[in-house]
């Protein structure tokens, strides 16, 4: 049996455009969610390790970054994919990595 949706609150996370764009970020800070979630899911750091990375940061902050992560996987993934591809775009136009197409 499928889980229905339940759209959770995530009173910790903001979206402002006006801060970073609109991503989501933890409230109170320029911190994204996107970024806590590279730092935990690819970097493979402890929401401990993240606070002490992060002093500004409190425990139930990350939590409450990875929780909105978990909720919102798709839109989250698709913002590291979107800048993960200006990264690329941005080294391969100075010269960086060479161009796969031009190769």
């Amino acid at each position: 049996m499928e889980r229905a949706k339940v759209k959770q609150r995530h009173p910790l996370i903001v979206k402002r455009k006006d801060i970073c764009g609109g991503r989501p970020t933890i409230a109170g800070t320029r911190i994204k969610v996107s970024q806590i979630v590279l730092e935990y899911e690819h970097l493979g750091w402890t929401p401990d390790e993240i606070v002490r990375a992060h002093p500004h940061l409190t425990l139930s902050q990350i939590h409450a970054a990875l929780a909105y992560y978990y909720d919102h996987p798709e839109e989250i993934n698709e913002e590291i994919r979107e800048s993960e591809e200006l990264v690329e775009n941005l080294m391969r136009e100075y010269g960086k990595i060479p161009n796969v197409e031009a190769v």
